[in-house]
Formats: C-alpha cells, sequence, structure tokens
C-alpha cells in the first residue's frame, strides 16, 4: 500500500511504544496536556453559556426588552414590523411600596394585561395562583415568592400599594395615592428582580397614578433575542421615539458575566497554549534523538522540504489525538456534569431550581476551540521542523 513517506515516519515517531520508551513518554506527555485542556475548555465554557443563558432567561424575563414612550403617532402594527421584535403590548410601570403587617419594601409596579403574559417566563413561574385572576377591575397583584415571604403573604392576603408619584392635596397635607390590593399569585422566577417587581393590571394601575382608562400607555417590545436590540433601537431613533432599553438598567451586569466569560476562556486557551508549547521541547528531544535517522533519511535522498514535514507531521499528530481526545472526553463530562457532580456528592445549585448546573454545549464553539488546539499545535511543530530540515548529514553522522 503507498504511503507517503513524511506521514509515514512522523506516524511511527509519533506512536513510538517500547522500542523508544523516552520518545514514547514525551509524546503521551504533550497528547495528554492537549486534551485536558481543551476538556477543561469545553466544560467550563458550556457551564459560562449554560449560566448565561439562565440569567438571560430569569431577568430579561421580567425586565421589559425595549419600552417605547406612548405617542399618537405610533401604532402596535407599525411597532410589530420593526426587525426582531416578537410582540407588542401596552405597558406602564411605577415605583411604589408594598406595605404589609409585617413591613414594607420599595417595589417597582408593572402594569400588564394577564392576557399578554401568556406563554411568558412570568406565567411559566407561577408557583400559586393564575395570571388570569388579575383581571381589571379586581385590584389584585402577582407577587414573587421572596417577596411574599420577606412580607409574609400569600394568595388571598391583603397588602397596601402607596406610590409617591399620584400623590394628591389633602387638607392634612401631601398624600401618596394609596389601596388595598389581594394577592392573587405568587411566581418564582429565580431572579435577583423577583422581589423588587410586581404585577399589576394595566388599567388598575392606571387608576392608581389618577389617570384615566383610555388615557395612552407606553408600549413594551419583546425581542426574540434581547441581545440583539441594537438593531430595532436605531430604527425606532431613526422614526423619532423615544425609547429605554434593558441595557439601562441591567447592561453591567450582564457585561460582567461576560467579562468574566472572556477571562475564563483565555485562561483555559493560556492552559492549552502551554500544553501546545510543550510539544516544542517534546519535539526538539526527538529531533536530538533522531540526529543518526535524519541523517541516513538524507543520505537516501529525502529532500529538506519532505523532512521538515516528517517533524511537522509528528506534532500535528500528538495535536490531533489530543484534540480527538480533549473533544470526547469534554463533550461526554458537560451532558453528564450533574449525574458526575451528584455522584461525588458536590452540590452547585445555579439553576432556577436549585436542582443542576446549567449546561449550553454549543457545537460551534467546541468546533473553533478544537480548531484553535489544532493551530497551536502547528505553530509550536515549526520551530523543531526547521530544525530538523537544517540538520548536516556529515556531522550528524559523525557524532552519532
Amino acid at each position: 500500500m503507498f504511503h507517503p513517506i513524511s506521514a509515514f515516519i512522523a506516524w511511527r515517531y509519533s506512536t513510538a511504544g517500547k522500542q523508544n520508551s523516552f520518545v514514547s513518554f514525551i509524546n503521551r506527555f504533550s497528547v495528554a496536556g492537549i486534551a485536558l485542556g481543551l476538556m477543561a475548555l469545553i466544560v467550563v465554557v458550556s457551564v459560562m453559556n449554560g449560566f448565561e443563558a439562565q440569567l438571560k432567561a430569569r431577568i430579561l424575563g421580567l425586565v421589559p426588552h425595549i419600552v417605547v414612550s406612548h405617542s399618537d403617532n405610533i401604532e402596535p402594527a407599525q411597532l410589530e414590523k420593526l426587525e426582531n421584535v416578537h410582540t407588542v403590548t401596552p405597558f406602564l410601570e411605577a415605583q411604589g411600596v408594598l406595605q404589609s403587617k409585617s413591613g414594607l419594601r420599595g417595589v417597582q409596579i408593572q402594569g400588564v394585561m394577564a392576557e399578554d403574559m401568556q406563554n411568558s417566563v412570568l406565567d411559566n413561574s407561577m408557583q400559586l395562583g393564575q395570571l388570569s385572576s388579575m383581571t381589571p377591575g379586581s385590584f389584585t397583584v402577582i407577587i414573587s415568592q421572596a417577596l411574599g415571604r420577606q412580607l409574609q403573604v400569600g394568595v388571598g392576603d391583603k397588602v397596601r400599594i402607596l406610590m409617591a408619584g399620584a400623590s394628591v392635596y389633602t387638607p392634612f397635607g401631601r398624600l401618596p395615592s394609596q389601596r388595598l390590593v389581594t394577592v392573587a399569585g405568587v411566581h418564582n422566577v429565580g431572579s435577583r428582580l423577583d422581589e423588587k417587581i410586581i404585577f399589576m393590571a394595566l388599567t388598575d394601575l392606571k387608576k392608581m397614578l389618577r389617570r384615566a382608562d383610555d388615557s395612552p400607555a407606553d408600549y413594551r417590545l419583546f425581542l426574540n433575542d434581547a441581545f440583539t436590540y441594537q438593531p430595532t433601537v436605531q430604527q425606532l431613533n431613526n422614526a423619532g421615539l423615544k425609547s429605554e432599553n434593558w441595557r439601562t438598567r441591567q447592561g453591567p451586569l450582564f457585561d460582567a458575566v461576560k467579562m468574566e466569560g472572556n477571562m475564563m476562556f483565555l485562561m483555559l486557551i493560556l492552559i492549552i497554549a502551554v500544553a501546545a508549547f510543550n510539544i516544542v521541547s517534546a519535539l526538539v528531544m526527538v529531533v536530538s534523538e533522531k540526529q543518526g535517522d535524519i541523517a541516513i533519511l538524507q543520505t537516501q535522498g529525502l529532500s529538506r522540504a519532505k523532512l521538515m514535514a516528517v517533524f511537522m507531521l509528528n506534532g500535528v499528530f500528538n495535536g490531533v489525538k489530543g484534540a480527538v481526545i480533549g473533544l470526547v472526553l469534554g463533550v461526554l463530562i458537560a451532558l453528564e456534569l450533574n449525574t458526575l457532580l451528584e455522584w461525588m456528592g458536590v452540590s452547585l445549585a445555579l439553576s432556577a431550581d436549585g436542582a443542576a448546573v446549567p449546561v449550553d454545549i454549543r457545537v460551534s464553539q467546541v468546533a473553533i476551540y478544537t480548531l484553535l488546539s489544532l493551530l497551536l499545535c502547528f505553530l509550536a511543530s515549526l520551530y523543531p521542523a526547521l530544525r530538523a530540515m537544517r540538520t548536516q548529514p556529515a556531522a550528524a553522522l559523525q557524532n552519532d
């Protein structure tokens, strides 16, 4: 069978066994370094992806993606035609204080229509009660499990809402707008914003703000992907519409998460780079070990280019073996990470229900990391290959 001579010799060197235990050791050591580095990169980045995805779902499920100020010149149908817009709903927001017999908390009150929130993150996280019970005129609210625990209230209990933004002047001075409302439901999205946001029927909030039922409301835009909000905001700016997006409030948090992910990626890439450049020392030692072989190959007519290819392919073969092993182990460990943690008795509650570590394996990322590992191995093989190519046969045979 025909074998390219450079690839054949490189494969023999990379699979050296008992006939040369020293070469075998350094080859296996370099392969193990690449495998462990790529495996760690895949597992850690997959967990970071899962954490970011859950953070995105929990926080941006409650915070409006984009809020467009009400205008007589805009209709919901026009907003639905914008890029990346999934749904447009009427929306109001106000600051207030929620008071119970056991305490009070400052909250953001979101005025929404229950039918518009069907199949949303809020609807899917309801623990007690139903969103449909938040009907206009009922003056009911949906609160979080965390807020209910702090105020010691549950479904059916009465709480008082006070809003200084809609205060009125009375003979006793300026008093905030206030009203007793009933807790109609309890949700548990699992976000740090749970205890800061409550939901009320849109018309009920208008009444508390002392507005007419037919007064215009703002528009809340649900995007297909909240992270690609810029084109939509740009279209709104071009149309002369005032808007506010989620970056105003939650941007620093996601910037911090992205920075943490980038630094983790950089650290693990450096680990792979150290393992890849271990191939340099390994191949240099192989070149020194094989001086006699190199000289004989040259006297037999092997060209300098093919001789260089021998050691280039030797490093690449080691890189391929390490990358394949790291790829398989990384994907398997990422898929079974929670099973492994449970088996080892390690508890890392990072998911919404506190039961599992979120894992999101992205094929494109895994492919890029694998190719990057191979590229580092290729670059690490250049110097030893050039050194082997410059070997002088006469001097090598004289010293052998």
